[in-house]
């Protein structure tokens, strides 16, 4: 389960990054990073010089735009839907009458720009659906009072609402917690997805889920990624949205840091991590332990598990277990790639899930 205290690099960004095998279009209008340590603090360090020499102006760092990209609220541009009392950053690809493919990221509080490679279902006859959750990447910011187990799986039946055609079907591929948020609507609307494809995910039960959240993480007290979020976080402060995002961010680097423990050969792209919402969902899910696994066993359609041969913290037997919750259900291991499947992976995992899609059309 990736989430604020694993993942990704910084977003100090620039206006146009671009990521392998990725549709060029995509970037356009989008601020972006990816982690650039020396430009960070080479400019951190002119930006305090400047404070200092002229001693008559304070750096906010909580303007908005400062730190990390603007929200869909706050920057029109941004492709966006409004469902559930919420505004989503979200776009699709592809024609609105094939079957449905929601692209579901992890976190809580990452987005979806990582696992943009699936848009390329498109070409193969499926409608493409991305949207960052609430709270996370590019969506808009809420307290942390709104976050329970129901709000995503609410918001996600809001999303499918809003783009479903009458007889449409609708297939969900959720990547970590994505693939529990797949596994969690199915449990309550069994009746409604023709198939679902999860890569990784944690557990279908929050002990199986925390076990492995235990397992993954690589953020050591007195490693370099620790003393650099430390140093950051004596100069960066604050307590609105942008800054603990900022400092997320900085945090979560430990994910693709060298020895990580979930296999990644390095930084994924990303926009903004939604600090808030990350923290609140995990003290939500320790207060109100889940099960998602109810009702699964009415789901009898075969589901496409697949699990990444270099996260050591997850494995064959991990994900022998946390599968056996779904009556029927395909186990893949995809060769070559750590917990970012889509990203590093693509190529292996791309045929597989293919294969799966084209036997539910």
């Amino acid at each position: 389960m990736r989430s604020a205290f694993q993942g990704e690099p910084i977003p100090l960004y620039t206006d146009r990054i671009f990521a392998p095998d990725v549709p060029d279009q995509h970037f356009i209008n989008h601020k972006s990073g990816v982690l650039m340590k020396t430009l960070f603090f080479t400019l951190l360090a002119a930006v305090l010089a400047a404070a200092t020499l002229t001693s008559c102006e304070t750096v906010e760092w909580s303007e908005p735009g400062a730190l990390v990209p603007l929200t869909v609220d706050q920057d029109p541009s941004l492709p966006s839907i409004s469902v559930n009392g919420t505004q989503l950053h979200a776009e699709t690809y592809g024609n609105p009458n094939d079957p449905m493919i929601v692209v579901l990221h992890g976190g809580p509080g990452s987005d979806y720009r990582s696992l943009l490679n699936c848009s390329k279902f498109a070409a193969d006859g499926y409608f493409v659906v991305f949207y960052d959750q609430r709270g996370s990447g590019l969506s808009k910011r809420h307290g942390k009072e709104v976050y329970t187990k129901q709000i995503f799986i609410d918001d996600l039946n809001a999303v499918i609402n809003y783009y479903r055609k009458p007889g449409q079907k609708v297939i969900l591929m959720g990547l970590s917690w994505g693939a529990m948020l797949a596994t969690a609507y199915v449990n309550e609307h069994p009746a409604e997805i023709s198939g679902v494809v999860v890569m990784e995910p944690g557990g279908f039960i929050w002990r199986d889920a925390e076990a492995y959240i235990k397992r993954c993480r690589s953020l050591e007290l007195f490693g370099e990624t620790s003393n650099d979020y430390l140093f950051i976080d004596q100069i960066v402060t604050g307590h609105d949205h942008n800054v603990l995002d900022y400092k997320a961010a900085v945090q979560a680097a430990a994910d693709f840091a060298k020895g990580n423990k979930v296999g990644n050969q390095g930084p994924s792209p990303f926009w903004r991590i939604g600090a808030v919402c990350a923290s609140a969902s995990f003290e939500y899910v320790r207060a109100h332990p889940f099960d998602y696994t109810a009702n699964l066993q009415q789901y009898t359609t075969r589901v496409l598990f697949v699990y990444s041969e270099l996260n050591t913290a997850y494995g064959k037997a991990h994900a022998e277990h946390v599968s056996s919750a779904y009556p029927n259900v395909q186990l893949v291991e995809v060769k070559g790639t750590g917990h970012e499947i889509p990203y590093f992976g693509w190529a292996g995992f791309y045929p597989v899930a293919k294969m799966y899609l084209d036997t539910i059309r």
